[in-house]
């Protein structure tokens, strides 16, 4: 029988934390969901250790391709027509938190991701800045955290997946602007609570700094219209300044790490370049600044 959702865990050298993701997974067995782990060359490899007493296939590659793949590769290899990818440092505090996620992508075709709210171990959200939105009502967004996020599959396929290009980082923000595109709609369930207890490992402030600056850069060069991307890629370039200073990190040589991965990567963005409408980009802007109320309905 085919599952009705599938759920995805990405991993790579955190098997404590890999473990307790997947003991949590017990919380929504009675979804009888597949459940899938994708691990990015751990070494040693992988394992269920801690799962459910229900089966989990790992995925493995050790050539450690990124998380980012790792997410697409979850996708085509999910049977279900719903995933819901997990960071591996994530806990399922409820059954409930799912259903409701579900339930919204089950009654809504335009809906095509469901982001979840941010949670401390024992069930308490995190300050609302640190949400997908801070309004305390389902709504509308221009993205979600990928932390924890549901993804109706067939469309997540068929507007190509993430950017693997981007290899770490801001792979979310654009693929929601194309979702956006599309026609299609991302909500925010603020009551739809998982626990996200951040493990250090792997974990790189310096390198977060580069690739989110290197991967804004991208996102303009894939997606903002003509004459925009001639002042937004130069403004984006800068902004690496502005952080650098702001969280106070020392980078020597980080500046021109950037310069030489944008330009690099021109020849590989062009052939897949496909500028949005302005009328997105206002949509995306008017939603950062005011998230819409989402009325949830009823399946079926």
């Amino acid at each position: 029988m085919t599952p009705s959702l599938t759920i995805g865990v990405t991993t790579r050298n955190r098997p404590a934390a890999l473990a307790r993701c997947l003991e949590s997974l017990g919380a929504i067995v009675p979804l009888a969901p597949e459940i899938l782990v994708f691990d990015d060359g751990s070494d040693p490899p992988a394992t269920a250790s801690g799962a459910p007493d229900v089966p989990v296939r790992i995925i493995r590659d050790a050539s450690s391709p990124g998380y980012i793949r790792g997410r697409n590769r979850l996708a085509r290899e999910a049977a279900a027509p719903f995933v819901l990818l997990l960071d591996d440092d994530t806990r399922m505090l409820s059954l409930a938190s799912v259903e409701r996620a579900m339930a919204v992508l089950q009654s809504d075709p335009s809906v095509g991701a469901v982001a979840f709210a941010q949670a401390e171990a024992d069930g308490r959200p995190w300050p609302a800045q640190m949400q997908a939105a801070r309004a305390e009502f389902p709504c509308v967004v221009p993205s979600f955290i990928g932390f924890a996020h549901m993804l109706r599959r067939d469309l997540f396929l068929s507007l190509g997946g993430y950017r693997e290009a981007f290899e770490f980082y801001g792979e979310e923000k654009e693929y929601c602007l194309r979702l956006i595109e599309s026609g299609h709609r991302t909500v925010y369930l603020p009551d739809a609570l998982v626990s996200h207890l951040i493990d250090p490992g792997g974990r790189s402030v310096t390198r977060y700094l580069r690739f989110v600056s290197r991967n804004d850069c991208l996102n303009a060069l894939y997606n903002d219209p003509l004459p925009r991307v001639l002042w937004t890629v130069p403004l984006r370039y800068a902004l690496y300044f502005r952080m650098r200073h702001g969280w106070k990190i020392h980078d020597p040589g980080g500046a021109w790490w950037l310069a030489r991965e944008v330009v690099r990567s021109v020849p590989r963005v062009l052939p897949d370049r496909r500028p949005v409408s302005r009328a997105t980009l206002r949509r995306w802007r008017a939603l950062r600044e005011t998230p819409e109320r989402y009325e949830v309905r009823r399946a079926g």
